[in-house]
């Protein structure tokens, strides 16, 4: 099994906060999302694509006001978006780093790996947003109570395409951006319990993400027109 970074998740109180925030911290304006209807969420996008994280991008996140999740009642938004104590920190701090995402050719068997751990990532779920150019398909871990777990240092599976798809042939956001001046240079997570996030990580392939001991957090370093930019969770 082989998993790579997918894309970091940036949680913010409004859309507009996260572009102004975005273009105050990093020096560029993200550019276009879409919609989550499954969810009531929207958001915006860049690519952050380099060497060492070639199918990597950025996106900034936020509830889409006045949008009621198509989701089951009952059962949480994804990465953690319900949750008041964090949504508390974004409406107090600003738009966080929060979680990142990686993408596996086989997201239900890397759903087994992880659960043989034992760690229940979540249900596999169908999800689909209009873009310019078609409909864009993936199927994605999200757990009923919307947890990320280890504090967004575990990542959230994604499997682009339809259930069947070709994963090699299924259409990716990375294939209609452009670059964008700012690059992934390094992600860390630590990690009070290092030894069995290391565990989880390896069961799905996961290189390339340094794993540390130490109080939970998410840290990126960009390389962007304001320089060298690191971007931590602080736990949250």
């Amino acid at each position: 099994m082989h998993a790579q970074v997918d894309h970091l998740v940036v949680l913010a109180a409004s859309l507009d906060q996260g572009v102004t925030w975005c273009e105050r911290v990093l020096g560029i304006t993200p550019g276009p999302g879409g919609e989550h209807p499954l969810m009531g969420t929207h958001n915006r996008l860049f690519s952050i694509a380099s060497a060492a994280f070639p199918r990597a991008y950025f996106e900034i996140i936020a509830i889409q006001p006045g949008v009621k999740p198509t989701r089951a009642s009952g059962k949480h938004r994804w990465f953690d978006m319900d949750d008041p104590l964090l949504q508390s920190r974004v409406a107090s701090g600003g738009p966080q780093l929060i979680h990142f995402v990686v993408s596996v050719p086989g997201v239900i068997s890397a759903v087994k790996a992880l659960a043989a751990q034992g760690l229940e990532r979540g249900a596999v779920v169908q999800a689909a947003r209009q873009t310019a150019s078609g409909m864009l398909h993936w199927r994605i871990t999200v757990r009923d109570d919307g947890q990320r777990l280890f504090y967004g240092a575990l990542p959230t599976l994604i499997q682009w395409g339809e259930a069947g798809e070709d994963p090699s042939r299924a259409a990716h956001p990375l294939d209609a951006m452009q670059a964008s001046g700012v690059t992934l240079e390094a992600l860390q997570a630590s990690h009070p319990r290092p030894e069995k996030l290391q565990a989880a990580h390896a069961v799905i392939g996961l290189v390339g993400v340094q794993v540390t001991q130490g109080m939970p957090a998410l840290v990126a370093t960009l390389q962007t027109p304001r320089g060298r930019v690191t971007l931590e969770s602080n736990g949250s």
